[in-house]
């Protein structure tokens, strides 16, 4: 299994950081973003993890190289990195060879909500806080019968269950090429500014699709200057 880290990205929200440096380099508790996830990832024995960089991506090659925390590590560069985040994994095409799990790279977690990613029983899975109602920014997992339908901030009119999504996503091997014909779609119509989840809409009607529930266990995305707050102050003391 390899990891895929999208970490292109300006974060603009979060501009008086990201002016100086990625999001994936803001230090939480004396050690970045990026650093903790290769110490996850060798925690759950995925040794190899393919970064997709733009944004100042010299800082993050010199930060973790070639290798870090017994992780190997490639790179690809997204010269798109201004535009939406489909930019960044249809630029990861070439590293959906294998079982992947795919990562945003701004979120403070817990080891075990990617052990219960990685040990799923569920090949194609998603991770859930179900204990999260959508107020806004919120982009959901959209439940219905026993797969997922929807990973996007626009709920449907119809469905089971609904909750956070933490920014992970596992495809099996076999099933990737479904991930980037769902892509596809978007991407020969110029929409380059989409979020990638919104661009799955296919892919959750071709593959099933299961959810691990992480609700209880501490996280939090850092889009906006009070999310660094309430991950020093409420995730980290939890870790």
């Amino acid at each position: 299994m390899r990891a895929i880290i999208l970490a292109a990205g300006v974060g603009k929200r979060l501009w008086p950081v990201t002016q100086h440096k990625p999001k994936c380099l803001i230090e939480i508790g004396g050690q970045t973003l990026l650093s903790r996830y290769l110490e996850s990832l060798a925690s759950v024995k995925i040794r190899q993890a393919t970064i997709v960089v733009g944004y100042k991506q010299e800082m993050i090659r010199a930060a973790v190289g070639s290798h870090c925390h017994g992780v190997d590590l490639s790179y690809l560069v997204n010269e798109e990195f201004h535009r939406g985040s489909i930019s960044s994994l249809w630029i990861a095409r070439p590293a959906l060879s294998d079982d992947v799990v795919i990562m945003d790279a701004d979120v403070l977690f817990h080891r075990e909500i990617l052990r219960r990613l990685v040990t799923s029983p569920h090949e194609n899975c998603l991770l859930m806080d179900d204990t999260v109602k959508q107020t806004g920014e919120e982009c959901m997992v959209v439940v219905q019968g026993d797969r997922v339908v929807a990973l996007s901030k626009k709920m449907p009119d119809r469905y089971d269950i609904a909750g956070e999504g933490v920014g992970f996503l596992r495809v099996r091997r076999a099933d990737t090429a479904h991930v980037i014909g769902s892509l596809k779609g978007y991407i020969d119509q110029d929409r380059w500014d989409m979020e990638y989840e919104d661009g799955l809409l296919q892919y959750f009607r071709d593959v099933k699709v299961g959810h691990e529930k992480i609700g209880g266990l501490p996280w939090t995305e850092i889009d906006f200057p009070e999310d660094v707050t309430k991950a020093e102050q409420e995730v980290l003391p939890r870790l």
